[in-house]
């Protein structure tokens, strides 16, 4: 009697393991992408581009790479850290996700960081634009773009256009720090003198009061950093305070393309250098906007770019490692890894697993009655000169 109790133990507890190595190979048949972005709040734009983006590359490129399928498995933190460093850990602990991706802003980004590098998640930053977040984990690799990519060559541009005296308007947080701090430098060795300069709140900003400060300060143009998703709500204020004599110039997230045409005419003669304008005339990038467009009704703008190739880059990986999801392996795979994305040639620096590409002086002019960053001037594979001046 006693032994056939415990060959039936025997027998159930083989049913179990069975079951449990079932569960495990169906498991591994599936590849988790954690997506952290803000679908709310102030920076709600950029989660939806991002997240807009995933879908269409799925949709055109199937949900299926290297034997395995792929899960993307949304969450919206609000572009607030607190709220990032939290979805992580349950993503990586409850769902065991393969990658955490996104990443609105950098305070995100970095929040979740040493979560990566304990998991040995690649994680993918998709939007987050400061320098120093690649140096948090050797797991984070960027697709997105740096403050110090754009704001120096825009400095150039200025010192070498007429530009004198500028008055320069960031937000308080480390982008708009690395957006003024590359660009003060660059724009007074040409001879330009920065006669003003205010940080604004990054949440909830009245842009009114500083406006004034920029007013006041008469300068031959303003050197504007906001992020995405907030540079619609500063020309309209920009326009109510009278300031539409002085010429916006900046990095391009203040003119990102989803916003543009709900700024009106103010925004008209804006020069600003960045990595992507919906105008790109490459055919990669009219095949990309119309069917952005035909998918969600409106115009793509650089932030919907850093998720299509963010997802391009996860997919790549994994064909490289056959489908294996060693964090160490994939990252080794995404390393050198270049491609020819919406906004042109990109790649992915080997040495800090930052992204390299062009960056195109644009202006806002009207075209068939809408308002387009039109490109006027291209400097090719730029690499991030905070990383490089370290």
């Amino acid at each position: 009697m006693v032994l056939k109790l415990k060959s039936i133990a025997q027998v159930a507890a083989g049913a179990v393991l069975a079951a449990s190595i079932g569960t495990q190979a169906l498991a591994q048949e599936t590849v988790k992408i954690g997506l952290i972005v803000p679908l709310s709040g102030g920076q709600a734009s950029t989660g939806k581009q991002i997240d807009n983006a995933i879908k269409l590359y799925m949709q055109q490129n199937g949900a299926t790479v290297a034997g395995k399928k792929i899960e993307v498995i949304v969450k919206d933190d609000g572009a607030v850290p607190d709220n990032s460093k939290r979805l992580a850990q349950e993503l990586i602990v409850n769902d065991k996700v393969n990658f955490l991706a996104g990443f609105g802003v950098t305070p995100a980004a970095l929040a979740v960081a040493p979560l990566a590098t304990q998991a040995k998640v690649p994680q993918v930053i998709m939007a987050a634009g400061t320098s120093i977040i690649t140096e948090r984990s050797p797991y984070i690799v960027r697709t997105s773009f740096t403050l110090a990519q754009s704001s120096e060559i825009i400095a150039d541009w200025a010192a070498k256009n007429g530009i004198k005296k500028v008055a320069a308007l960031v937000s308080d947080y480390a982008p708009g720090a690395d957006a003024l701090n590359f660009f003060k430098p660059k724009f007074t060795a040409g001879g330009g003198e920065v006669v003003e300069e205010v940080k604004v709140p990054l949440a909830n900003p009245d842009f009114a009061p500083f406006l004034q400060r920029m007013k006041d300060a008469k300068p031959d143009a303003m050197f504007v950093f906001v992020p995405a998703g907030q540079g619609g709500n500063f020309m309209k204020q920009y326009t109510e305070r009278g300031l539409t004599g002085i010429k916006v110039i900046g990095p391009g997230d203040v003119m990102d393309d989803d916003l543009l045409n709900g700024m009106g005419d103010a925004a008209l003669g804006a020069v600003t250098a960045h990595l992507y304008s919906a105008a790109h005339p490459s055919q990669k990038n009219k095949d990309f906007v119309a069917a952005y467009k035909k998918a969600f009704n409106q115009r793509p703008g650089f932030m919907a770019v850093g998720g299509y190739d963010g997802i391009h880059l996860i997919y790549e990986a994994l064909k490289k490692t056959g489908g294996k999801t060693d964090g160490d392996a994939l990252i080794q795979a995404m390393k050198g890894m270049a491609w020819e994305s919406p906004r042109g040639p990109i790649s992915i620096d080997p040495e800090t697993r930052d992204i390299v590409q062009n960056i195109y002086i644009r202006e806002v002019k009207k075209v068939d009655g809408e308002l387009y960053n039109v490109e006027f001037a291209t400097f090719e594979a730029v690499k991030d000169s905070g990383k490089i001046k370290k």
